[in-house]
């Protein structure tokens, strides 16, 4: 009985598949769709896990439209890249340095107290950037310090020698020359219009030649900040003034590169970093551009950055000082000597007068004065704001080249 059951089932289910492949086979020689059958207006959404999204227009899924995907890839931080990057050029030097052994004595050391000498050559990698088609190329002075010579490398491989015309180990700043045809350049901005909060693009080299590949690296911040001074910084020489901060990631290898705006332009000279461990930690300064067209112009017209004359020297204020003068506190210079037929001296400055502002900035002592005064060019105007005799006095002195 169980037997029987099993070959009737059998029979039953044969004739089933058989019907339904003669009614697929019909629909197929007919050209009709099965969906239409279940869906006679033909819509209905896909619904489910798919490889792709979209929507059922007409039974068929509609492709999301990839020149609309395209569209948003290509944004202003993508376009200020391909502005800038072709002129992104990595600075390299081979820097000679001289060292005695402590390997190494003899008989006549014990007496003249002298030992081997030795000289050790090593290369040195930077960023810098081309500014016009002539060829001139700004960086940081501490990426060529100590250079023998100039080896510009472009994004299209040619390796081009470089001749230093000038620099300035104050403000940071060397202009490079180099020769050469169809050279890109990069648009300079305007540092004096930077917004807070906007778009910031580091542009350099921080691997140099580590790499078979020419192309900068790129990293993207915003501006965090601006006008920062730096007083320490003139223990190796050199004045910040005014620097721009930002949290864009400025590696080592990326001093001297561009620091580029949502617009495609030059905002600042990538400089250095403050770390506690080595690498990045969001606090990155540039040279803003502004000052360093200044730089520039005065390097490529006089070959050098011209000494300014202002005519006069002054000291700190100490505890003494300022208790015998009945100050409140001691910050500030205060006058001690003016020279006769000085600027200072035509602009109405007397000994004895206390500077406590330079262009709107407060001189805590000696350092922000030299710091500030170190950063002007010939032509320039400095607005001070001096006490004298407990009255609050304004004075502008303008600037001439150094006589002497």
């Amino acid at each position: 009985m169980t037997s029987r059951r099993i070959h009737i089932a059998a029979f039953a289910l044969w004739y089933l598949l058989s019907g339904m492949a003669v009614v697929f086979l019909l629909l197929a020689l007919l050209d009709v769709n099965p969906r239409e059958l279940i869906f006679p207006d033909g819509g209905g959404t896909v619904r489910g896990p798919l490889w792709h999204e979209g929507v059922v227009e007409g039974g068929v899924i509609a492709q999301p439209a990839s020149q609309e995907i395209e569209a948003g890839r290509d944004n202003a931080i993508v376009r200020a890249v391909r502005n800038v990057s072709p002129a992104v050029v990595s600075v390299g030097i081979v820097v000679q340095r001289r060292y005695i052994s402590p390997y190494y004595s003899d008989f006549w050391d014990n007496f003249y107290r002298r030992g081997r000498t030795y000289q050790q050559f090593y290369p040195k990698v930077g960023t810098g950037f081309i500014i016009n088609q002539e060829g001139v190329i700004v960086t940081n002075h501490h990426v060529i310090e100590g250079g023998r010579e100039v080896v510009v490398t472009l994004q299209d491989g040619r390796e081009v020698k470089g001749e230093v015309v000038g620099s300035d180990q104050a403000l940071d700043i060397a202009v490079i020359k180099i020769n050469g045809s169809d050279l890109p350049f990069a648009p300079l901005g305007d540092s004096d219009d930077l917004i807070i909060g906007e778009w910031a693009i580091a542009i350099g080299n921080p691997f140099g030649s580590l790499l078979r590949d020419n192309r900068p690296t790129v990293t993207v911040g915003v501006i965090s900040a601006v006008n920062r001074q730096f007083r320490g910084s003139a223990e190796e020489g050199r004045y910040y003034q005014n620097m721009i901060q930002t949290d864009a990631a400025i590696n080592p290898g990326n001093s001297g590169g561009p620091l580029v705006n949502s617009r495609g332009e030059v905002v600042g000279v990538n400089t250095f970093i403050f770390t506690e461990s080595g690498g990045n930690i969001g606090l990155g300064f540039a040279i803003p551009i502004n000052n360093v067209k200044r730089v520039v112009e005065e390097i490529i017209t006089y070959g050098k950055v011209r000494d300014v004359w202002l005519g006069f020297q002054g000291s700190e204020i100490s505890t003494l000082m300022a208790r015998t003068l009945g100050l409140d506190t001691t910050d500030g210079i205060i006058i001690t000597y003016i020279e006769r037929g000085s600027p200072a001296e035509e602009a109405g400055m007397e000994r004895g007068d206390i500077i406590r502002q330079m262009d709107g900035i407060p001189v805590k002592g000696a350092t922000d004065a030299r710091a500030k005064i170190r950063s002007l060019k010939v032509g320039d105007v400095l607005r001070l704001v001096v006490e004298r005799d407990g009255r609050s006095l304004t004075l502008d002195i303008k600037a001439l080249e150094n006589p002497s």
